[in-house]
């Protein structure tokens, strides 16, 4: 049996699970590993500038990829560095290994330099975060962590103090059993025989779908067809949900449109299919829901559920469609369908603008970066407004995808988001999305697109505002504060980066300057300035809402705000 170093069993063992880039930034506790990976053909070490955006990097490769990806941060600084991104990548069941570098062993426990405790501070936003102490420890640590990271959807953490990455010990071969199988989960007859029963005696059923329909999608149309059930899709179920789906009626929720909300709220019974969708306000009061779901955490931890059924989607729906009535009204369905109609000849509209408006509408922005995307183009978008425009104005179409921080909701990820698919995915099309706030919070890593040439296509929405704050603070009465932003010329920074820049304010010249960025072959960052007071407004506002927007113009107007309140109201602030 060879002897080899802690350091070449880590490396040895991510290599066999496939893994070809590790993310991170360079410091003495990574010594051991860093030279490793240096002297290896097949593995690269990808230098960020910002630990935290090596994670969010390694958790889009991860999602993309659907394998594992690995990132590393030094010792105290560089691990808490990590936190941010880790919680993303683990929130978002991302299978991403992060190698937490640690203080000489001899000097743990006494307050030494940078001395944290990487297994406190990573039990939050991990399945596994194990410390190798002794070289004999490190094939089983490491394999284990792997297989938790894939196995279970998240995050895994070794603890590595630098020491020990130097010890030697003999070690086998890598050996990852459980590598590259995904086990089919199946409910139990009586469970679905209820669930069928349930379904059958409801005329109007809704279909709410999410990231477990991922490849799900041929039964997810079989099902709406018998059910003649009109499919709302939450975020995560975007890409693989609305793609060719005769029966999509759009996203319900904050970001939704009034044609999702409707049909959930007018339904009998509501099928969830592999979604945990979180906002309990868009969920009626008195249908009756099925429920199906991998994971039986879920089941029914967000509405009342009739029937759980604890199985994966393909398999559940698979035994369900035998025993469901036909049906020939669709008035449902088809009700729902005219409002998803609606929606989108709305959504157009607000797009242009009115006549002699001469702003840049990010809805424009948006727009015309569906229309001019690859067909497999990957987006990535930053949380906020970025994130509305997205759901609501780019179209999926079975090859494209759509990447973002949907559950953890952290600012700054798209960008490195991006530069993590741009590597996986080489010859893909990839634009993030950036909104300048969440561009500016990570400003750093605009040097490492500089360093990498990455073809990433970075469209900054830029608004000089934290805009959906602002949205959140008018919604509960409050006026405006510590918001507005006071934002440099990001094209002309990227110029002066060495990056091709663009800034862009008047929507004539919009198009040709998306057609000529997109065009690039290397990175670019296009600064579209567009129009502040353009607020996106959930499908149905509350009586909470409307009573805080009432006491916002209020109060705006006593602070000598009316101008804004007219712009608002071109917004359509009060609207649908």
């Amino acid at each position: 049996m060879p002897t080899k170093t802690v350091s070449e069993i880590i490396i040895d063992t991510i290599q066999a699970a496939g893994v070809r880039r590790v993310y991170g930034l360079v410091g003495d506790s990574l010594n051991g590993l860093t030279n490793t990976i240096r002297t290896r053909e097949g593995i690269d070490f990808i230098q960020v500038r910002h630990e935290e955006a090596g994670a969010f990097a390694a958790g889009a490769e991860a999602r993309v990829t659907g394998g594992l990806a690995v990132c590393a941060g030094s010792c105290g600084p560089g691990n808490t560095h990590l936190i941010n991104g880790l919680f993303d990548c683990h929130r978002s069941r991302m299978p991403v290994l992060a190698i937490a570098a640690q203080i000489p062993t001899g000097e743990i426990g006494t307050g030494y330099f940078q001395e944290t405790h990487p297994e406190r501070l990573f039990q939050e936003c991990s399945h596994y975060c194990e410390v190798i102490s002794t070289p004999e420890q490190a094939v089983r640590i490491v394999e284990g962590a792997i297989q938790a990271a894939l196995g279970l959807g998240g995050v895994a953490v070794i603890v590595l103090p630098g020491d020990v990455a130097y010890l030697e010990v003999e070690a086998p071969e890598p050996r990852l059993p459980a590598l590259g199988h995904d086990s089919a989960v199946v409910p139990a007859k009586d469970k679905i025989a209820q669930a069928a029963q349930l379904l059958n005696e409801c005329d109007k059923v809704t279909i709410l779908a999410g990231i477990g329909c991922d490849s799900a999608h041929a039964e997810l149309l079989q099902i709406a067809q018998a059910l003649q059930a009109p499919v709302v899709h939450a975020l995560r179920g975007k890409e693989c949900v609305e793609a060719h789906n005769p029966f999509d009626v759009g996203l319900t929720g904050l970001l939704g449109m009034p044609a999702g909300y409707h049909a959930l709220m007018d339904a009998d019974a509501i099928l969830m299919l592999g979604t945990d969708f979180p906002y309990r306000q868009f969920f009626p009061e008195d249908a009756r829901v099925v429920q199906v779901d991998r994971r039986a955490e879920h089941i029914g931890r967000r509405t009342r559920v009739e029937v759980g059924l604890h199985g994966s989607v393909i398999e559940t729906v698979v035994r369900l469609l035998p025993l469901l009535r036909a049906r020939t009204d669709s008035a449902h369905l088809r009700e729902a369908r005219e409002r998803h109609r609606a929606d989108e000849a709305h959504l157009a509209e607000l797009a242009t603008g009115e006549a002699g408006d001469t702003s840049l509408h990010p809805q424009l922005v948006a727009r015309l970066l569906d229309e001019l995307g690859a067909d497999d183009a990957i987006y990535t978008c930053d949380v906020g407004t970025p994130t509305i425009w997205a759901a609501r104005y780019l179209h999926m179409n079975g090859r494209r995808r759509l990447i973002g921080s949907f559950i953890h909701g952290s600012m700054a990820g798209a960008l490195s988001q991006g530069v993590g698919i741009a590597l996986a995915c080489p010859g893909r099309q990839v634009i993030a999305m950036c909104g300048d706030g969440g561009f500016a919070m990570l400003l750093s890593e605009l040097l490492t697109l500089r360093q990498l040439q990455v073809p990433l296509k970075v469209i900054i929405f830029n608004n000089s505002a934290y805009g959906f704050v602002e949205l959140e603070m008018k919604a509960v009465g409050v006026l405006e504060y510590g918001t507005e932003l006071d934002n440099p010329d990001f094209g002309q920074l990227a110029e002066a980066a060495g990056i091709k820049g663009f800034r862009v304010s008047d929507p004539a010249l919009l198009e040709g300057v998306l057609r000529e960025a997109l065009a690039h072959d290397g990175p670019v960052i296009v600064d579209a300035v567009v129009k502040r007071q353009e607020l996106s407004m959930p499908p149905s506002i509350d009586r909470h809402q409307a009573s805080g927007f009432g006491i916002y113009a209020l109060k705006a107007l006593l602070d000598g705000r009316g101008g804004e309140l007219l712009e608002l109201a071109k917004a359509n602030l009060f609207s649908r």
